[in-house]
């Protein structure tokens, strides 16, 4: 599988299929891979949509588990992870496209939209993180335990101090609603949004139905939506559905 290189930073992805190009993010948090898409997901999004999109995928900045690699952006975590994309994207010639995906991916997806609305035409959010504020430590703890450790121990020019910095940053400076956008920047968000929440710790219900009732043009999956688990396809076919309705027609 190939590499993108920019400084610094090494990137890992794949890119299979032909049709308009389409970004899928991982779930896992900071740990999100590409093999998540196939193995850890509700659904095989490669295997749903790889016949009609061009599909890329790549492993996260410093996950445990993958191939990509940077430093710790700990004055802007959020931007840096959104870097990334938008730089692979621009690596493989790739001017507009639509996104789709899972868990952390919710807040990525925000990012990039917020960074560049005029190349994203259509996004789609499974289970996205949000921020509940009953249990608003959650992600810091999770990765402190979860991610932290095991990348001090094979990067050994990063240290805990760094870590607890980094993650601070990203989840405790001013943890609000989706993490990387305001409700105003939502409330005037005309990207076309296809919403399917979930009720875990990691993806609160809360702030996924309100950003989808804020958003003006967003839709809602049925819920739930993975159990049982004969409603996956039927949300799958709502993600079909909606992606060709916004598919630029050029390439319909």
């Amino acid at each position: 599988m190939p590499f993108y290189e920019n400084g610094d930073v090494r990137i890992h992805y794949e890119d299979t299929g032909t049709g308009f190009p389409l970004l899928l993010i991982a779930g896992g948090g900071l740990n999100s891979v590409l093999s998540n898409i196939v193995e850890r997901s509700p659904f095989n999004a490669i295997e749903e949509f790889g016949a009609e999109y061009r599909c890329i995928t790549m492993d996260l900045r410093n996950a445990n588990g993958g191939q990509s690699s940077g430093p710790l952006a700990i004055d802007r975590p959020w931007d840096a992870y959104t870097d990334d994309h938008l730089g692979l994207m621009d690596h493989l010639g790739i001017d507009q496209f639509m996104v789709m995906g899972f868990c952390i991916a919710g807040p990525f997806i925000w990012n990039l939209i917020e960074r560049a609305p005029e190349r994203i035409t259509a996004a789609v959010l499974a289970q996205p993180v949000g921020f509940d504020p009953e249990n608003p430590d959650f992600f810091y703890e999770a990765n402190m335990s979860g991610w932290g450790p095991d990348l001090v121990a094979r990067r050994p020019e990063i240290t805990m101090p760094m870590v607890e910095a980094f993650l601070s940053s990203m989840f405790r400076s001013d943890p609000d609603f989706v993490f990387t956008v305001t409700r105003d920047f939502v409330r005037a968000c005309e990207t076309p949004i296809l919403v399917l929440p979930d009720d875990t710790p990691p993806h609160p219900y809360a702030a996924a139905m309100e950003s989808a009732l804020l958003a003006p043009n967003a839709q809602v999956s049925l819920f739930p939506w993975k159990q049982p688990p004969d409603r996956i396809p039927v949300a799958v076919r709502h993600i079909r559905s909606f992606l060709r309705a916004y598919r630029p027609e050029t390439d319909a």
